[in-house]
């Protein structure tokens, strides 16, 4: 299946694009995504203990399901200021 997965902030410059589309096998969770977006991008690994990751409008653990077409957004860390 495919999804299309949002990068923002400095993991945008980390993958070099704000938004690239990614297959992954049926029933796959975000946890099996983001492996796979740290094998092809190392440099992002570093930001895991602190990732938030969003499906469409909600906040999501690494034991979401995908489905075909979701749209998954990956930010660093909230900062103030």
């Amino acid at each position: 299946m495919q999804i299309t997965v949002q990068f923002f902030s400095q993991l945008r410059d980390l993958v070099a694009a704000s938004e690239l589309p990614v297959e992954l096998p049926e029933d796959s969770r975000i946890a099996d995504l983001l492996a796979q977006l740290y094998r092809q991008y190392p440099a992002l690994e570093k930001w895991d203990a602190t990732l938030l990751v969003g499906a469409g409008l909600d906040f999501v653990g690494r034991e979401h399901v995908l489905r075909p077409n979701d749209q998954i957004a990956i930010m660093p860390p909230v900062q103030g200021g």
